[in-house]
């Protein structure tokens, strides 16, 4: 039973989580904090209040898509650095829809959706199609991508039909009915709550079946394993590379779409990059790339994102919690050294 547990990515996980708070708690004595203090203030700026508790909730929904992309790219062996621009055209294409076409909200928020998707499958797909027909490595075309979404949302929100009218460096906000808001009883506790969350979970569960238990997942798996073993057993690596690359792209797409439609309602001008992808792939770390994890994983992150910006209130740095985070990530990052030196003991008892 030890055996399994410390074989087990989760022991991996919860342990490098409790040396990130330690590394953390240090950091607060070294600045003349107490750990204690701040810990109790995070903790609380969390839990204390059902309000507090729905906006970690609203934070943590696009950090579940994007881990989720990030996860389900990494199951065939590709890094998906491209969250980020899938993520901002899925956003824009919703912001389209949501603007110019009026729609009954039973056809109105799924069209948003669809085109979010749509926008984000193809802003990917486009980089395995230069992979795979020319070579080109995704990483860098990953980067140059995100790059040229971020300018292009940029373009797009000051056209003059897009603009919004009386100044603002902003889109028109979508019509009601492409919002995906709470009920009212819910908005009154916390007023960007949306049901984003519950089409991240339902996400997570289908990514997850598919993986699992269908023919394609188990291709993208033998992929992601071993290329050659692959195409040695008859499965084509460029076709299941693209459709990997396809879906993750969806994936991050339709995160955009829910930040949009759910507390967003329009697309401001960037001043820079908002980090929804890179922050996807931390939660995907965390999550071992498993697909429900990624749920945990987000929530996780969401609420020391929500529980973070409240400890300035006691004279901590927000830096102190990207600390922890990066510590973390670092950690989980060399979880095989802690997989060896176990092993070495355990071979040592025999």
């Amino acid at each position: 039973m030890k055996q399994k547990i410390t074989s087990s990515n989760a022991f991996y996980t919860f342990l490098s989580i409790i040396i990130g708070f330690v590394v953390g708690a240090v950091l607060l004595l070294i600045i003349g904090i107490s750990p204690a203090e701040a810990y109790a203030k995070l903790f609380s700026g969390v839990f204390s209040k059902l309000r507090y508790v729905l906006y970690d909730i609203v934070y943590a929904t696009p950090l579940i898509f994007t881990g989720l992309s990030v996860a389900f790219s990494f199951k065939t062996g590709v890094f998906n650095i491209g969250a980020e621009g899938q993520f901002v055209v899925g956003s824009l294409a919703a912001c389209l829809v949501g603007i110019f076409v009026d729609l009954p909200a039973i056809l109105h928020v799924p069209l948003c959706l669809l085109a979010a998707a749509a926008a984000g499958m193809l802003w990917s797909a486009m980089v395995g199609f230069l992979k795979v027909k020319r070579g080109i490595n995704e990483v860098l075309s990953y980067i140059m991508f995100n790059w040229l979404a971020f300018y292009l949302s940029n373009y797009v929100v000051n056209i003059p039909a897009v603009h919004k009218e009386g100044g603002g460096e902003a889109t028109k906000n979508v019509l009601d009915s492409a919002r995906l808001r709470a009920p009212q009883f819910l908005r009154s506790i916390c007023s960007d709550t949306n049901w984003g969350f519950l089409l991240a979970i339902a996400c997570a569960v289908l990514v997850w079946f598919i993986i699992k238990k269908t023919t394609l997942g188990y291709q993208l798996r033998a992929v992601g394993h071993s290329r050659t073993a692959a195409e040695y057993g008859g499965i084509s690596s460029n076709r299941i590379f693209i459709i990997s690359m396809s879906i993750s792209g969806a994936l991050a797409g339709l995160g955009g779409a829910a930040q949009l439609l759910g507390p967003g309602a329009r697309i401001s001008q960037f001043a820079g990059q908002e980090g929804f992808g890179f922050q996807g792939i931390t939660v995907a770390l965390i999550a071992s790339s498993h697909p429900v994890g990624c749920i945990f994983s987000g929530l996780f992150y969401g609420a020391m994102k929500y529980g973070g910006s409240k400890l300035t209130t006691i004279g901590v740095p927000n830096e102190v919690v990207n600390i922890i985070m990066g510590t973390i990530i670092f950690f989980i990052a060399i979880s095989h050294v802690f997989r060896h030196i176990l092993h070495k003991r355990k071979e040592a008892a025999a």
